[in-house]
């Protein structure tokens, strides 16, 4: 599994690498291991020349963020496949076989995701990708077994392989040739739905993003930006306005960012009544930054080439989940691709 490099970027993760690299570096075969230090100050390069040297670092010199810290480092890793892998990740035995062997079946798979469970509560989905992740018509992105905050029980119904329309962050198998000719990680994104976005340019390109139920790993989540900081609402909202402005076609842009905008004000509202006032702050730090850098995103819209339809939600899941109570994948009226 040489032309496997299993890559994972770390930040003052000192603790989160004791804990996890090991069972990497157990169950990871012959795959080259790599960990990328973003500027870390809690002695990360310190500890890992002791405790771990014989796996290879590449230490960066200022705190690039989640994508400019993995484009610096993937640019100096040659392999046919690369793993992004959270640093709070525990992988189990054969994780890495089954979904490099979807890849190496069928070239137009550009990227796997594996099941991705809670590594405190084991018998349930983690929020970060679950078993694999979709967008509705307004861009609102959500997985099979999470939807929202409504995360289900692991009780066998997502061991399938599917595809999906965006594969998580935490663990992501892709081709290397595509990383870097689709642009890699957009660095305006810093962190935080910037897999959502390089998985809707695979789509464009007529490659499929796929969910692989034969592999599985455990996911902390939160560890780097826990759910409830603001500033994890900050990028939750940017980001996603960033998707939309740059990946809608441009008629649907047009009707369809308003909405979202007006959605935006309206859960910032609600955050303000909940008295989560610096999360209401968030959001509308968020639309400044959009209206500050809005000939910016523009500029950065590509051409909108044609992708498979039926893995877009046509409804709103906002609609489906908080005014219809449909929780689960499985009472959406939606059939993805297998």
């Amino acid at each position: 599994m040489s032309n496997v490099a299993v890559v994972i970027l770390n930040y003052n993760g000192k603790e989160l690498l004791k804990k996890f690299l090991p069972s990497v570096i157990q169950f990871s075969g012959d795959a080259r291991i790599v960990v990328a230090d973003n500027h870390s100050t809690d002695g990360s390069l310190d500890f890992m020349q002791e405790a771990f040297p014989q796996i290879e670092l590449i230490a960066i010199a200022d705190n690039l963020g989640f994508c400019g810290g993995y484009n610096y480092a993937l640019r100096q890793i040659s392999a046919d496949y690369y793993v992004l892998l959270n640093s709070d990740v525990a992988v189990t035995p054969n994780w890495l076989s089954p979904m490099l062997a979807l890849l190496e079946s069928d070239k137009k798979v550009g990227a796997v995701q594996p099941k991705i469970l809670s590594f405190r509560e084991k018998h349930q989905f983690e929020y970060a990708g679950a078993a694999g992740g979709f967008i509705d018509s307004l861009g609102y992105p959500f997985c099979r077994g999470r939807i929202f905050t409504e995360i289900e029980e692991d009780k066998g119904q997502y061991d399938d392989t599917t595809q999906v329309f965006w594969a998580t962050g935490a663990c992501l198998m892709i081709r290397s040739n595509l990383y870097h000719t689709l642009g890699g990680l957009d660095e305006t994104f810093f962190a935080h739905m910037e897999e959502i976005d390089l998985c809707w340019r695979l789509n464009r390109a007529g490659y499929k993003v796929m969910y692989c139920g034969d592999s599985q790993v455990y996911h902390v989540g939160g560890a780097t930006l826990d759910h409830a900081n603001p500033r994890k609402t900050y990028y939750n909202f940017r980001n996603g306005l960033i998707l939309l402005i740059k990946n809608l076609k441009s008629h649907q842009l047009i009707y369809k960012l308003p909405i979202r905008v007006l959605l935006d004000w309206i859960a910032a509202h609600q955050f303000l009544f909940s008295g989560k006032g610096r999360d209401f702050l968030a959001v509308f730090r968020a639309h400044g930054y959009i209206l500050a850098h809005l000939f910016e995103l523009f500029n950065k819209r590509s051409e909108v080439l044609p992708y498979e339809a039926g893995l877009i939600y046509k409804g709103s899941i906002v609609t489906a989940f908080y005014l219809s109570g449909r929780r689960k994948f499985s009472d959406l009226s939606f059939n993805s691709p297998k």
